[in-house]
């Protein structure tokens, strides 16, 4: 039987069963580039700490596959690990490291005068900014909701909120990115 075959209930349950580590590290081949993706949006960038918060995600997740309930999808229950281990790393640090205005302004004006290649940096670098006058709450639902491809009601249980709220959050983030990214529009 092929790996892709195997769900991911079957892993788990060779797993708990069995104590099969073979079958968990399949489910960490599987799972392993969306969660580090998720928190390398949620750290602003950085991929040292995604990576890091990405091993501890994969830890927590092992130590604690009993008590997965598969109320959720289990990559729903990651990004909830994923985020809490984020949040814990966030107050453990007090401050999110976020690229430096003078850095951001730096790749854009080269934009302008490198390589073509490097004119594809402005709108992501603009994003990046964009991004970082988001409150945590608004960040986490657009990286959830948008990113990981969520419906509100699976961010609402990885974020541990009211669907209300992330809705809310999801609105004000929507209004602060469109006041800072409106340059990029098309015209018309």
């Amino acid at each position: 039987m092929s790996s892709a075959a195997v769900s991911d209930a079957q892993l788990i349950a060779r797993v708990l069963v069995q104590d099969d580590r073979h079958a968990f590290g399949e489910l960490v081949r599987r799972h392993q580039s969306a969660v580090r993706a998720c928190l390398r949006k949620l750290t602003g960038g950085n991929h040292a700490l995604a990576d890091d918060l990405a091993q501890e995600t994969f830890l927590l997740a092992y130590r604690n596959l009993k008590s997965f309930r598969q109320e959720a999808k289990f990559s729903t229950w990651l990004y909830r690990i994923a985020y809490n281990a984020f949040l814990a790393d966030l107050r453990k640090t007090k401050e999110l490291p976020l690229p430096d205005d003078e850095d951001a302004d730096d790749v854009a004006a080269s934009a302008d005068t490198v390589a073509p290649v490097a004119r594809t940096a402005a709108p992501r670098v603009d994003l990046q900014r964009a991004m970082a006058v988001l409150s945590d709450a608004e960040r986490a639902a657009i990286v959830q909701c948008y990113h990981n491809d969520l419906s509100h009601e699976e961010a609402a249980f990885v974020l541990g909120c009211p669907v209300g709220t992330v809705k809310t959050h999801i609105l004000r983030a929507k209004q602060k990115l469109k006041a800072r990214l409106g340059a990029w529009a098309p015209e018309g």
